[in-house]
Order: C-alpha cells, then sequence, then structure tokens
C-alpha cells in the first residue's frame, strides 16, 4: 500500500510542473499566483524529487527482479548439471559393473573341472567301448576303438610339438590382433585361472584336454567318419561348445579352428595320445603365459 500511494502522490506532482508558466524574460521565474493556482487545482505542493524517487523505486525493483532471475536460473542451471552429472556416474557405474568379472573360487572351479571332465571321459570311453562291441556283433557301426587307436610312435614327438607350437603362436597373434578375442579370452581367465595355485594349473590343463579329445576325436570324429567333412563337422560342434564363462563368439571361432586342428592330427597320426598331448600342453601353455603376464602388469600398475 505505501508504494501505491507513492506512485499516485509522484504522478500528481509531475502534473503541476506541466501547468506552470514562464514569467517575462526569464524562464525560471514563475508568478506566485500561478503557483497558487497549480496548488489550489491539484492540492499538493510541488516536489521536484517526486519523479526522481518514482524512477529510483522502479530501478531498484527490476535490477532486484533481474537479480532474482540470475539467481533462479543459475540455481536451475546448477541444478540440471548435478542431476545430468549424477545420471552419467549412475550409466557408467552400472557399465562398469556389467563390466566386471567375477573369479570363482578355487575349490569350485577344480571341482567343477574334475566332475566335468570325468563326464566327458566316461562318455567318450562308453561310446568307443559301444560302438566297438556293435562292430564286432556285425552292425553297420564304425569301431572308434580301431580307428583312431591309443598308438604312439616316435615320430608322433615332432607332430605334438609342431601342433602346440602352432596353436599357441596363432592365438599370441590373435590375441596382440583381435580385440575382441583377446577381450573374451581375458574374460574367461580371469573367472577360472585367477584363484589357482601354480600347480593347479596342472590339473585345469591336463584333464580337460584329455577328456575332451576322448569325447570329440576319440568318439564322435570316428562315428562320423574320417574324412574332412567329419573333421570340420566335428570341430565346429567342439567349438559351440566353449560358449560361456566369458567367452564371446569370437572364442568359439578360435575353439572350432582349434578342433579342426586337433581332427586333423588325430587322423593323420591315427592316435588319439597326439591330440590329447596337443590340447593338454596348450592348456598348460596359454595359462602360464596368462598368469605371467597378468602379475607383471600388476607389478607395473603398483610401481606407477
Amino acid at each position: 500500500m505505501g508504494f501505491i500511494a507513492l506512485q499516485v502522490w509522484s504522478r500528481r506532482a509531475s502534473t503541476s510542473v506541466h501547468l506552470l508558466r514562464a514569467v517575462g524574460s526569464y524562464p525560471k521565474l514563475y508568478d506566485a499566483g500561478t503557483l497558487k493556482a497549480v496548488k489550489f487545482e491539484t492540492g499538493f505542493k510541488f516536489n521536484v524529487r517526486a519523479s526522481s524517487s518514482r524512477k529510483s523505486v522502479k530501478k531498484l525493483r527490476r535490477e532486484s527482479k533481474q537479480g532474482k532471475d540470475i539467481t533462479r536460473r543459475s540455481v536451475t542451471e546448477a541444478e540440471e548439471e548435478d542431476v545430468i552429472a549424477q545420471v552419467d556416474d549412475n550409466t557408467s557405474t552400472s557399465k562398469d559393473s556389467s563390466d566386471v568379472v567375477v573369479a570363482a573360487p578355487r575349490d569350485k572351479v577344480l571341482q567343477a573341472c574334475t566332475v566335468t571332465s570325468g563326464l566327458m571321459a566316461a562318455l567318450g570311453l562308453v561310446m568307443r567301448t559301444a560302438s566297438h562291441v556293435a562292430s564286432t556283433e556285425g552292425l553297420p557301426i564304425p569301431d572308434c576303438s580301431t580307428d583312431i587307436p591309443f598308438g604312439f610312435e616316435t615320430w608322433h614327438l615332432g607332430l605334438i610339438a609342431g601342433t602346440v607350437v602352432l596353436i599357441s603362436s596363432s592365438r599370441f597373434l590373435l590375441l596382440k590382433s583381435w580385440s575382441d578375442f583377446a577381450d573374451s579370452s581375458e574374460a574367461a581367465n580371469q573367472q577360472i585361472l585367477t584363484s589357482l595355485e601354480p600347480l593347479d594349473y596342472l590339473v585345469v590343463a591336463t584333464l580337460p584336454g584329455i577328456s575332451e579329445e576322448m569325447l570329440f576325436r576319440g568318439a564322435l570324429l570316428p562315428l562320423f567318419g574320417t574324412s574332412w567333412g567329419s573333421i570340420v563337422g566335428v570341430g565346429l560342434i567342439f567349438g559351440l561348445l566353449h560358449l560361456g564363462s566369458g567367452r564371446k563368439y569370437s572364442f568359439a571361432v578360435w575353439a572350432s579352428v582349434v578342433g579342426i586342428v586337433y581332427g586333423y592330427a588325430a587322423v593323420f597320426s591315427s592316435s588319439l595320445l597326439v591330440p590329447m598331448a596337443s590340447h593338454a600342453l596348450n592348456n598348460l601353455v596359454g595359462g602360464l603365459l596368462w598368469r605371467y603376464s597378468s602379475s607383471s602388469s600388476s607389478k607395473l600398475k603398483s610401481l606407477e
């Protein structure tokens, strides 16, 4: 209410200024009668400060309003930036948490390796024995035990060494040139090998090498035949079964190629011991190289 009264009072005062008239040749001197008439007509005395007070009040209000708008805008922008930062942090946290690989406990890894390897080896032995019995009885089923036996000759050592060098060197090159394969291999190794002791690597390398070759190259491959089509087909089945545990399709492609190499080595040597030894040694070499590289990288990080 006080501010409204001040506006009305200043408006009437400014009106009285326009009613003043000059006297003679002096524009700044005014007739007293005219002043009295103005005072009588308006009912208020002339006040020069009214106009300036009006402008000052309006200016103060405008500046105050602008200051509030700027403050409100800055606070609003700061709140929006905080919300965006929180959303980004939550998004990055969720992504990081989804990319984290949890290492399995040592006893769980050894137990799973032993049980799985035992089941695959038992299934392969049963299939080999059943095929031998069926072939002896005259049924049109290939004898797996005679097509790829457990024979061993001296020259097989060179074939085993060459297979290990070929697969291990190819794996090393792929890890350096194929990022998706490297990420897949790293995730699987972190999950399975992180908690193991040095001697445990012999177990997780040898048992799968023997049992998987018993099933795939010792039973399935002879049943389908020893042709190139059978070698490739069994190799593809072998690769697809390597999906999971952090392994992506890139790893399945790699495992399929490796399965084809093992199948060819088995057929070429007519011995199941060649792919078994090659498989176990490749597992051991890959595991030890990963352990050495991971320990070296962790030491470098600690030095930094």
